[in-house]
């Protein structure tokens, strides 16, 4: 019982500390690259970078005009800051950067888009000190896990809840077709089946507590014990 309220509270807790998308009132108070990001005007990136407006430049949430053409999936926008030089791996005040931001919005061409402007698939984020890769696995927003997993990002990175994603998968997860799915997309990926979380207990051993008998059937296929 006690497990099941810690479980809940960090899903609560991870909740209340998503990223923040712009509000509204943000984005009509934008200007400059700001505002073209927002609304994709490649045009007007191109003409006000080339009048030597800072790509890089931030709001008051740390978010550069990368990161609002993401939150805006403005994917044209994005190409059109990158080949301008703004920075893909720029992280925000929450240390999010574009993929993860993508990743949680289950968005795969932006996603996509990001990688190409050379986002790191790799990266360590948020205040979890996690990665796109976990997040989306919290989600079980697969075909998000499949782009990441190609992309490279890391099967077995640990966040500072002690979880990877395969864990978060079925912790974080509801035992259903899109968790599922997940959890056999890391597993087909080579995702460590014997990491366990700081209590010790195996993802066999929290696919049986929560009553996930198909998670548990793949975790043993895989040589879980």
């Amino acid at each position: 019982m006690l497990r099941v309220l810690f479980v809940a509270l960090v899903a609560l807790v991870t909740s209340a500390h998503a990223q923040v998308a712009p509000t509204p009132a943000e984005l009509a108070a934008y200007t400059g690259l700001f505002a073209a990001a927002a609304q994709g005007d490649t045009a007007a990136i191109g003409k006000l970078t080339t009048q030597g407006a800072n790509v890089n430049a931030k709001d008051a949430r740390g978010r550069t005009p990368l990161h609002v053409a993401a939150f805006m999936k403005q994917r044209d926008a994005i190409r059109a800051l990158a080949a301008a030089g703004a920075n893909p791996n720029a992280l925000e005040n929450d240390r999010y950067d574009m993929v993860t931001i993508a990743a949680v919005a289950n968005d795969v061409p932006t996603l996509e888009a990001a990688l190409a402007a050379g986002n790191l698939a790799t990266n360590v984020t948020s205040r979890y000190d996690g990665t796109a890769l976990i997040a989306a696995a919290h989600l079980g927003h697969v075909e998000v896990v499949r782009v990441l997993i190609k992309a490279g990002a890391p099967l077995d990175h640990v966040n500072n809840l002690g979880w990877t994603a395969l864990i978060e998968s079925i912790v974080l997860g509801d035992g259903g077709a899109r968790h599922t799915a997940t959890l056999a997309a890391l597993l087909d990926a080579g995702a460590n089946v014997h990491i366990a979380d700081r209590n010790g207990v195996t993802p066999l051993h929290l696919a049986q507590a929560n009553g996930y008998r198909e998670m548990a059937d793949l975790l043993e296929q895989a040589g879980a014990r």
